[in-house]
C-alpha cells in the first residue's frame, strides 16, 4: 500500500507542478504560494473532521509538536523557492532540482536517523545527481 500511495503522491506531485506554472503566470509567487497553502490547509483539516481524527490532538507530544512545527517552517520556504523559481525558470529544469530533495532526504536519513545507506542508495543518488545535471545541463 505504501508503494501505491507514494506512486500517487508522484503523479500529483507532477501535477502541482505543471498547474502551478500555469497559474502562477502574472501573480506574486508569493500570494500564489499563499492561496495554494490555503488550499492545502482546508483539505488537511476536512481529512481530519471526516475521518474523525481531530480528537487525538491533545495526545500529541511537545516533541512531535516541535517537530511537525519544524517540518511546517520547513515546507513554506520549499514552497515560496520553488514557487519564486517556477515563476522565473522553466519546470522542465526547476522541477529537477527540486527533486535533488530525494539525494538529500537519503544522507540526512542516513546521519540523522541512522538508516541504511546501501550500495543501491549510493548508486540511485549518483544517478539522480547525474539525471538532474543531464535534464539542466
Amino acid at each position: 500500500m505504501w508503494f501505491v500511495l507514494a506512486l500517487l503522491s508522484a503523479v500529483f506531485a507532477a501535477l502541482t507542478s505543471i498547474l502551478a506554472k500555469v497559474g502562477i503566470d502574472g501573480v506574486n509567487s508569493n500570494l500564489a504560494t499563499a492561496i495554494r497553502t490555503a488550499v492545502v490547509l482546508v483539505m488537511a483539516w476536512g481529512m481530519v473532521f471526516i475521518t474523525n481524527t481531530h480528537s487525538g490532538i491533545v495526545d500529541i507530544s511537545k516533541k512531535s509538536w516541535l517537530f511537525l512545527i519544524l517540518s511546517g517552517l520547513a515546507t513554506g520556504v520549499s514552497w515560496l523557492c520553488y514557487y519564486k523559481a517556477l515563476q522565473i525558470g522553466d519546470a522542465s529544469k526547476v522541477v529537477p532540482i527540486d527533486k535533488l530533495s530525494v539525494v538529500i532526504t537519503l544522507v540526512l536519513a542516513f546521519v540523522f536517523l541512522k538508516e541504511s545507506f546501501t550500495i543501491k542508495s549510493v548508486i540511485g543518488c549518483i544517478l539522480i545527481g547525474i539525471g538532474t545535471l543531464v535534464m539542466v545541463l
